[in-house]
């Protein structure tokens, strides 16, 4: 039987943030060219390549060790909470469908969960901003756990909180190292079609069990129609 199929027999979904319930991604390659800025360093071409999928914490460390940059771990953090919170609550979207997917399966009772590298500052403005509070169960970040992705600490953990087996869920993610995660997790997977890593298409078409680019996709056709 295909994933497509088996959707409706799932009793929690787990959702990565950026890229994948919301059209994030291309902020922070601005961030972190303005933050590099400050310190007068140039943003290298591979830096996103080194950093997917880690935490925020994680990604605060790598900062601090490859750029020597002076301010603590927690002032970095901070800074990066400042730059982007307007952007989270004023010009971020939702993905294609996302609302329609997320209401149709929350009144069939599915246990929802968000599982985000990003900040709980970010995911919860991002969140609160589109009226989805209720929808979700649990939050759990990259720091809230030992490893971040392509580790499968995060949806273990998210898993854990919401008392459903890992079997038992399935995942949404944008990026290759998220894909993993979920897969290392012993999850299903569908991956979600999104800008910053469209060059990775193949790829995830290859990782995940499912590739969409509009949640509308997943949902019966007699709910699509309404």
């Amino acid at each position: 039987m295909m994933l497509q199929d088996k959707i409706g027999d799932k009793k929690a979904f787990l959702f990565d943030l950026d890229g994948t319930l919301v059209d994030s991604m291309w902020i922070w390659g601005r961030i972190d060219l303005e933050y590099l800025g400050r310190f007068h360093l140039e943003l290298p071409d591979d830096l996103h390549s080194h950093i997917e999928g880690m935490s925020f914490s994680e990604t605060a460390r790598y900062f601090k060790e490859r750029f020597s940059i002076p301010d603590s771990l927690d002032e970095m953090k901070a800074d990066w909470n400042r730059m982007a919170w307007e952007k989270y609550t004023r010009e971020v979207p939702l993905k294609p469908g996302v609302r329609e997917f997320l209401t149709h399966h929350r009144k069939r009772g599915v246990r929802m969960a968000v599982a985000t590298s990003n900040s709980r500052e970010l995911a919860e403005a991002a969140i609160d901003t589109h009226g989805l509070k209720d929808i979700f169960d649990v939050i759990v970040t990259g720091c809230d756990v030992a490893h971040g992705k392509p580790f499968p600490d995060v949806y273990l953990e998210a898993a854990a909180r919401l008392g459903v087996k890992p079997s038992d869920c399935l995942v949404f993610e944008d990026i290759l190292a998220g894909i993993q995660a979920g897969r290392n997790a012993g999850m299903e997977v569908v991956a979600v079609e999104d800008a910053y890593s469209r060059y990775q298409a193949e790829q995830k078409r290859e990782l995940a069990d499912l590739y969409i680019a509009d949640y509308r996709d997943l949902l019966p056709a007699a709910v699509r129609r309404e």
